[in-house]
């Protein structure tokens, strides 16, 4: 299969993304060649255009939350075929370091993530290795199945790394498209009392709907009302969705004793803390979260599947594969107003 594709890449940082004719990608013997049908505009992807979080090479095609159909594998593949509903796995993994082998894939030592360091999802077609291919149910719509593959995928981990517990409370610091899945995934997983901090009021009557309780962070300091809620106790868990300092730390304040905040978002601005009395006295944790586990998609798929985790309202508009539309979303993303939840591409 040779010719070319239409992608959307990074050519420069700090600078639009472009439309480009590239190679169509070759299929090594153990590659699967998937047409995309959509890809999820990720914050991290806003990131990288602004260098916060540097990609190479460049240019690069963008785009690591990623689902589509199977068009062709290569000769050593086996269990899959062409016209297969897939989602893929963010990172391209060797399989056999010591960080493959134990599971803990996002350190592999030669390890590729989609749209950062081997061509991405903004695309008409990308390869990956086979072992980054998932099934995607026929019950799970493509767009769908790309942000679950990010921001569902790493709300999942991100709560599975504060060791959240049946009974404990959460608070959710951000409620985007990470957001609206952590909540969801919390109730799944037993969580007690879900808060979730935001300043949209759009996104806040949202997460009202998905059963976690509203706190308006631009209405006063989100710790005061957590903990008046909570009796003055404080939440078992704060996940920071967004990474910067007026999120981590009242995420960090708001913690009871034994209290666990788990970092996710990205970010470049340092953030203060007293030892003593926010995390020695109270013997809490901050963990960070690097993006999320191959292994962990099987059950998260199953969740979506079941309706255990609904992402009809994270998916909150679908544009093509144009870089002027692309460009926009992400303007709008860098301000922190993308007017919605998720945007993603569709073929």
């Amino acid at each position: 299969m040779t010719g070319t594709m239409k992608a959307i890449q990074l050519i420069q940082t700090n600078h639009p993304l472009e439309l480009r004719d590239v190679p169509l990608p070759a299929v090594d013997p153990l590659d699967v060649l998937v047409r995309v049908r959509a890809a999820g505009i990720c914050h991290s992807d806003v990131h990288y255009r602004a260098g916060v979080s540097p990609v190479q090479p460049l240019p690069m095609t963008l785009g690591h939350e990623v689902s589509g159909v199977v068009e062709r594998v290569g000769d050593a593949v086996a269990g899959w075929q062409p016209g297969d509903r897939v989602c893929l796995h963010y990172m391209a993994t060797c399989g056999h370091c010591a960080y493959c082998n134990q599971g803990t894939e996002q350190f592999c030592t030669r390890g590729q993530m989609l749209g950062k360091h081997r061509a991405g999802g903004y695309a008409e077609f990308i390869v990956v290795p086979a072992r980054s291919v998932f099934p995607l149910p026929d019950e799970i719509p493509f767009e769908q199945g790309a942000v679950m593959m990010c921001s569902s995928a790493t709300a999942f981990h991100a709560l599975r790394k504060g060791r959240l517990q049946a009974g404990e409370t959460v608070a959710v610091f951000g409620a985007g498209g990470l957001g609206m899945s952590a909540i969801q995934l919390a109730r799944a997983l037993g969580a007690l009392r879900v808060f979730a901090v935001d300043l949209d009021a759009g996104r806040l009557a949202l997460v009202e709907e998905l059963g976690a309780e509203p706190v308006d962070a631009g209405r006063g300091d989100p710790v005061t009302a957590i903990r008046q809620a909570t009796g003055g106790h404080g939440v078992d868990v704060a996940v920071d969705l967004v990474g910067i300092p007026a999120t981590m730390r009242p995420a960090i304040a708001s913690l009871a004793p034994f209290g666990r905040v788990v970092a996710v978002g990205l970010g470049d601005q340092p953030v203060s803390i007293y030892p003593y009395g926010e995390i020695i006295n109270r013997e809490a944790e901050i963990i960070g979260c690097s993006d999320h586990l191959a292994s962990e998609i099987p059950l998260l798929t199953e969740f979506v599947r079941r309706g255990a985790l609904d992402l009809k309202p994270v998916v909150t508009a679908t544009i093509p594969l144009d870089p002027d539309a692309v460009n926009a979303v992400m303007d709008r993303m860098a301000g922190y107003s993308a007017g919605g939840v998720r945007t993603v591409i569709v073929n």
